[in-house]
């Protein structure tokens, strides 16, 4: 199931900085950001690989389906951390402009990790 993580972030009068250390349920293998998105991204689940996404710049929405629930997360404080298991069947959509989504992974890049059928298909 998706879970939300507030991320720690310490705030003066410099600005704001948020930490993604000790928080995560695994161990990170993979890092890569989205943007200049024009049509939606995702639609797929995974066999082991976990995510997470932070939209650090702008807004999108991430459609999760785990088989049995749906719903929509809409990311759009970078100190907001969305935690999808390998069963969420999710797609990406709705990006602000100049909008970009961080995804952090507990894979390295495996083609064969991906299911692109929802469940139910």
């Amino acid at each position: 199931m998706a879970t939300i993580i507030n991320l720690p972030t310490f705030r003066d009068d410099r600005g704001a900085l948020s930490v993604i250390e000790k928080v995560l349920p695994f161990e990170i293998k993979r890092i890569y950001w989205i943007y200049d998105v024009q049509k939606q991204r995702g639609g797929h689940r995974h066999k082991k690989a976990i995510q997470a996404l932070v939209c650090v710049s702008g807004q999108c929405e991430i459609d999760i389906y785990d088989g049995e629930k749906k719903r929509t997360v809409v990311l759009d404080k970078p100190t907001q951390c969305l935690v999808l298991d390998p069963r969420d069947w999710h797609t990406m959509d709705h990006f602000s402009k100049g909008s970009v989504l961080l995804v952090l992974s507990s894979e390295y890049y495996d083609r064969n990790d991906y299911i692109k059928e929802a469940y139910g298909e």
